[in-house]
């Protein structure tokens, strides 16, 4: 893994298993659900790291864990040089005031018996931060910060659109100005014309406040824009990470190259051209994941780059490409500029009507 001396967050060996039980009386331990499975990554402070992947790949349970809502079942959390992985009671609750969440569902998230100035102001009175009043002048600023009026105060989450639920979370998360935020997928449950909001938002309070951002999302399109790295997950491994430029224009994983060619292009003569790459077969289950390479089951360039028995017996490393560039792919060297990679990305596809 790659290392700076800016990092904020450090993820190395995390794993996070949830046990299976058999039995009503004397339950029995018969497997586990991998959901995370050894995934290694750096946040620096003050970027937006995007991670993404297919539904159910683990992307809410690393983001989970980070923050200690999951207990990790093995792996290092370093947050700010402090290991979180075995911290309990009174000192993680301390370092809690650091890292804040923003929850997918903007009305699940939010108490429906508590006002809107009581639900921004609980992080302030657990953490124990200003007097009474001093609290009640930092909500009202916050309500201003993220667009809301203050005169909202006594009002309940159902009274909100899920817009404005949203901004709540964010003025919460924000409340007692923590370093890292943790965003899982914000925006999914919203509107197209609200998520433009909810991002831009998201983006001005990162320049005023110095926020480092873990953004979790599906929509690759969504954290083209707002992320300066991003992480592909699948099945609980990360796959790649690069640079949000570099995983656009010349992705390395064959998964990465897949989910890539589901995004148009808005230029009608390369879209035109550019192929739409498919995957067979279902996601393997996290309970019994595959040998080798866990995307080897439904690789489209599997047996066409290089010998097949390897990607299904050995398991590949997540290594160097380039500066900054990490995959876990035996074959990423013959990836790089491939014919396949050049139509999915648009560089260099072939006239319209050449063949493909």
């Amino acid at each position: 893994m790659s290392t700076s001396d800016g990092a904020l967050l450090r993820v190395e060996g995390l794993r996070v298993y949830f046990p299976i039980k058999s039995g009503i009386i004397l339950e029995r331990h018969v497997g586990d659900v991998r959901a995370v499975d050894g995934v290694d990554f750096e946040l620096r402070r003050g970027e937006t790291l995007g991670l993404v992947g297919e539904s159910g790949c683990g992307k809410t349970t690393t983001g989970r864990a980070i923050v200690r809502l999951y207990r990790p079942t093995a792996g290092s959390i370093r947050f700010d040089g402090q290991e979180l992985a075995g911290l309990e009671g009174e000192a993680l609750r301390r370092v809690r005031r650091q890292m804040q969440m923003i929850f997918q569902d903007p009305f699940a998230s939010l108490n429906p018996r508590m006002t809107l100035g009581s639900i921004v102001k609980e992080p302030l009175t657990i953490h124990g931060i200003g007097s009474p009043k001093e609290r009640e002048g930092r909500v009202r600023q916050l309500l201003e910060v993220v667009g809301l009026n203050p005169g909202f105060v006594n009002r309940y989450p159902h009274e909100f659109s899920g817009g404005q639920r949203q901004r709540i979370g964010v003025a919460r998360a924000l409340a007692v100005q923590p370093d890292l935020v943790v965003a899982d997928e914000p925006i999914s449950a919203l509107d197209v014309s609200i998520q433009a909001q909810i991002l831009n938002l998201l983006e001005r309070l990162q320049g005023e406040f110095g926020l480092t951002y873990l953004f979790i999302a599906h929509d690759l399109s969504v954290v083209r824009h707002i992320s300066d790295r991003v992480a592909v997950m699948y099945v609980g491994r990360i796959a790649e990470v690069a640079s949000s430029r570099d995983i656009f224009l010349g992705p390395l994983h064959p998964y990465t190259v897949a989910l890539l060619s589901a995004i148009p292009i808005p230029d009608p003569a390369v879209e035109a051209r550019r192929r739409r790459i498919i995957l067979k077969g279902d996601v393997p289950n996290p309970v019994a994941p595959p040998p080798g390479c866990r995307f080897h089951t439904r690789c489209w360039l599997r047996g066409r780059l290089g010998n097949p028995a390897e990607c299904e017996a050995v398991d590949p490393r997540v290594r160097d490409l380039a500066a900054g560039h990490q995959v876990a792919c035996h074959f990423a060297e013959q990836v790089d500029g491939s014919a396949e990679q050049r139509l999915v990305t648009g560089r260099g596809a072939p006239p319209a009507s050449s063949p493909a």
